[in-house]
Order: C-alpha cells, then sequence, then structure tokens
C-alpha cells in the first residue's frame, strides 16, 4: 500500500483477495474443454461431448453463440470441420479475455487506477470475417495449410500425436519464416510444434500440460483467421521515458528484457505505461549476469536502466499496445531518475494503452505498482506481503539470476516497485525493485542494476564466464564453417 500524500492512494489488499464474480464458472468450462482436448475430440466420449456443450453454454447470449452452438454439436458427433474448431477456439479466447478483463478491473479498482481499454475486434466479437470484402489475405494458402494442421492435432489429441502428425506443420513454418508478414505466426507455430515433438509420442506422457497447450493451441489457431492479426495501428511518441524496472525472461535457447516505465510526453500530457523489449538468441552456457552481455548491444536503454536515467525520446515508434519499437538513434540518455520517486509522484497517473483482443488472456497481466508499509512474512510455500491484515504472496520465482535482488532482500524490504500478476487463481507481486535498510540507510536494490555492467564481484565473475563461453562456441562454430 503506498500513503495517499505519496500520490499513490491506499492499495486495497482486500480487493485483490476478495473473489471475482463469475470467475470461477468461466474458468470451470475453459478447463474442460481444454480436458476435452488431451484424448482428441476425433471419437469424443460423453465427458468430451459434456466438456463443448458447457463451453458454448457459457458464451450463450453474445455474438458468439450461434456459431459456437452449432460447432459444439458437430464436435460432440464427431464430425467438427475447420470452421467449427475455428468457433470453438474463439469461444474458449473470448472466455478467458472475459476473465482478463474482470482481473484488470478489480486491479484498477484496488490500485486506483483506471483499467486499459479493450479494442474491439470483428473476428473475436463473432462476426464472421468476411476475406473478399477486405481484400485477399497475405498468404492465404499457407494460414489454410497451418489451421488444416492445428484441426488435425484437436481430433488426434495431446495423447494421440505422434513424430509424423507433428511433423505436418515443418513444410508450413518453413513456408512462412522468410516472409515478414508470417513470421510471427510462424514463429509460434514453430515453437508449439517443437514442444509437442519433444513430448512424442503423447500415449505415453507422464503428465499434459493441458492449459499451456489448449493456449498454445487456441492462439495459433484463431491467427489462421483471414484478418485476425491485421496491421497493428503504430504511431511515434516524443518526450521523457522513466524508467520502473526490468523484468527478464529466459529459456534455454533465448532471454528477453521487459523495461517497463512511464513515459512523460513533451506536449504535456498524460503519462502513459509503455514497455520497452529486447530479446536474443543464446547458447544454454550463458546464465545469470552474463545475459547482459547478448542483450546491452541491442538496446542503450539498459544503459540508462543500470545509471538510473531517464531517456528523452524523439519520434520513438510505439504499437497501439504501448510497446517502444526500440531505436537507438531515437533515444539519449537524459537526467538522473529514480524509479521509487517516479512510482510515487507519476505512477497513479499513468494509463495503460488499450489490450489487443487477442492478448487478453490472465496469464498477460502484469500491472506496474508501487507497496509501502507492508510487513513481509513467510507463508508455507513462500514470501508474503501483508496488506493491512491481507497477505499478497510475492513470486520469488520471478526474480532472474542476472541482477543483485535476492529473495532476502525482498523480505527485508520497506517499500517495492512490483508487477502485479494473477496465477493460479490468485495474485501474485513480482518484485522489480525494492528498498530496504543498511546501518540505517535507505538501499534500493534493482532486478536490472547490472544491465549496463557491474563492479559487484558476483556479476564480473558471471560476466567473465559468459565471455569465455561465447569465445569457444565462436571458435568451434569457426572450425565447423571452415571444413
Amino acid at each position: 500500500m503506498v500513503p495517499a500524500d505519496a500520490g499513490g492512494g491506499l492499495m486495497r489488499g482486500d480487493l485483490l483477495a476478495d473473489p471475482v464474480e463469475g470467475l470461477d464458472e468461466a474458468l470451470a468450462a475453459v478447463d474442460a474443454f481444454d480436458g476435452a482436448l488431451v484424448a482428441g475430440l476425433l471419437r469424443p466420449g460423453a465427458a468430451q461431448a459434456a466438456a463443448v456443450a458447457g463451453l458454448a453454454e457459457a458464451v450463450a447470449g453474445t455474438p458468439l453463440a450461434p456459431r459456437v452452438a452449432e460447432a459444439a454439436e458437430r464436435a460432440a458427433a464427431g464430425a467438427a470441420g475447420e470452421d467449427h474448431f475455428v468457433a470453438l477456439a474463439a469461444a474458449r479466447s473470448a472466455l478467458l479475455g472475459s476473465v482478463h478483463d474482470a482481473l484488470t478491473q478489480r486491479v484498477g479498482e484496488a490500485v486506483g487506477r483506471p483499467a486499459p481499454e479493450v479494442e474491439s475486434s470483428p473476428a473475436v466479437a463473432g462476426e464472421k470475417s468476411d476475406p473478399a470484402a477486405s481484400g485477399p489475405e497475405h498468404g492465404a494458402n499457407l494460414l489454410a495449410a497451418a489451421r488444416s494442421w492445428l484441426c488435425d492435432l484437436a481430433r488426434s489429441g495431446w495423447r494421440g500425436i505422434d513424430h509424423e502428425l507433428v511433423a505436418g506443420a515443418a513444410p508450413v513454418v518453413s513456408a512462412m519464416l522468410p516472409d515478414p508478414g508470417l513470421r510471427r505466426r510462424a514463429t509460434l507455430l514453430d515453437g508449439f510444434a517443437s514442444e509437442l515433438a519433444a513430448s512424442c509420442p503423447g500415449a505415453t506422457l507422464e503428465r499434459v500440460p493441458v492449459r499451456r497447450w489448449a493456449d498454445l493451441w487456441s492462439r495459433a489457431l484463431l491467427l489462421t483467421v483471414p484478418g485476425s492479426a491485421g496491421e497493428r495501428s503504430d504511431g511515434t511518441v516524443t518526450g521523457r521515458l522513466l524508467p520502473l524496472g526490468v523484468d527478464v525472461q529466459e529459456h534455454a535457447t533465448a532471454v528477453q528484457a521487459q523495461v517497463h516505465a512511464v513515459f512523460e510526453p513533451a506536449d504535456g500530457g498524460a503519462p502513459r505505461l509503455v514497455r520497452a523489449g529486447v530479446s536474443a538468441p543464446k547458447p544454454d552456457t550463458v546464465v545469470g549476469a552474463g545475459l547482459w552481455q547478448l542483450l546491452r548491444p541491442r538496446m542503450s536503454l539498459l544503459g540508462a536502466v543500470s545509471e538510473g536515467r531517464s531517456m528523452e525520446l524523439d519520434a520513438m515508434p510505439v504499437t497501439a499496445e504501448g510497446d517502444l519499437v526500440w531505436d537507438d538513434e531515437r533515444a539519449r540518455a537524459g537526467e538522473s531518475a529514480d524509479p521509487f520517486a517516479t512510482a510515487r509522484v507519476r505512477l497513479s497517473a499513468a494509463t495503460a494503452a488499450p489490450v489487443v483482443p487477442l492478448d487478453r488472456h490472465p496469464v498477460r497481466i502484469a500491472v506496474p505498482v508501487l507497496l509501502e508499509g507492508y510487513a513481509a512474512h513467510s507463508e508455507e510455500g513462500g514470501l508474503a506481503f501483508d496488506l493491512a491484515g491481507r497477505p499478497l504472496a510475492v513470486d520469488t520465482d520471478r526474480m532472474p539470476a542476472a541482477g543483485p535482488l535476492t529473495p532476502e532482500a525482498v523480505a527485508a524490504s520497506h517499500a517495492c516497485v512490483g508487477l502485479l500478476r494473477w496465477d493460479a487463481g490468485e495474485f501474485l507481486l513480482q518484485p522489480l525493485a525494492v528498498e530496504t535498510t543498511v546501518r540505517k540507510k535507505t538501499v534500493a536494490v534493482h532486478a536490472g542494476a547490472w544491465a549496463g555492467g557491474t563492479t559487484d564481484k558476483a556479476g564480473v565473475r558471471a560476466e567473465k564466464a559468459a565471455t569465455d563461453a561465447v569465445a569457444v562456441l565462436r571458435e568451434r562454430a569457426g572450425r565447423l564453417l571452415r571444413k
């Protein structure tokens, strides 16, 4: 919670803990449908037929209702076609979108900021897109091939996948990747197919990632519908960027850093919440602080974050969703800017960008917040902040090893800038930075403190190890090329 005289008002921890009307029912319908995909819809049993009927019932009274009802009937008979699977995926997406909207509204009420608007889209709202009316879709044949493969997956189910079925995505992905207009969808298909291939045969899996694979399947399927991806309207912004913190997402072969910030327009307009991301492929031997070596050359903003400085932007491209398309030529380092000062003075007035329909999913919720005056204590399973008698779980697993922020520092803190998320039925806080007291002095510890370089001994060792690993890999790659 933030005292009112600090500019943030009072964060209502009780609102975060209170149940959201209709949430459990919507998630139950999604869970049942996801369970039906495990065995597949080629020869559905009674439980699977009930699951697809429940999905149709959950969207009754919406523009999707007639098409989903027909799709559920055909799926229950094992006779669903591509249009029917698309309708079922749209219903599932709409339900999770309603969960996203309800949770985002609750967060807005709790932190005293209005929830972001939601962009409307005919493809998600239930209106059947008419390719003839809007012109031919770019790569329509490839999208149709991808849609066919995804429908075959739904028929077979996750337990029925084998290498032959999964390999059907390879020629489609190969044909899509060279085309910039299709690369986003190709990357999603490629990653999904790779996960499935690593799990073949599905019949032998001990545990199926039911929600994750259903998420990937439904999103990929909706992106094959003509007009669903669309051209995201981009603009440019000029003004001052005030970083709040860095969220690092790491996988074995890739890493991404996403800077959350407040943007102050030069024309004096209202401050906005924005993000700036940078990603890079990586070898699995580069970990910890060594990750910054891969990301640092691609975005000067990381150096400003490390130094605690603002950045002056000049006509920086930005998407309608508030993501800066970073260009170092359009940015220069500004004055010192303390993230906690930014959060105390500007965060409560900053507005979030609209959310596009296909991004309306509870897993995408990441709202920057400032908390002060809490008591940190350990609970069964982890750390929590006590907000006026209401516990808020702290997700320390999301804190990167590529920075000095540790669970111990969070537990000893008295102020925290973080991202409010929702997972597994509850709100969680992902710390980005904390203030703690060391020898009677307030000290700030940031997850992205090493982004622009560090003199910290642990960070220096990790960077040296990463340098050595990359040098060895380059030397070996050079040897192979010479052969």
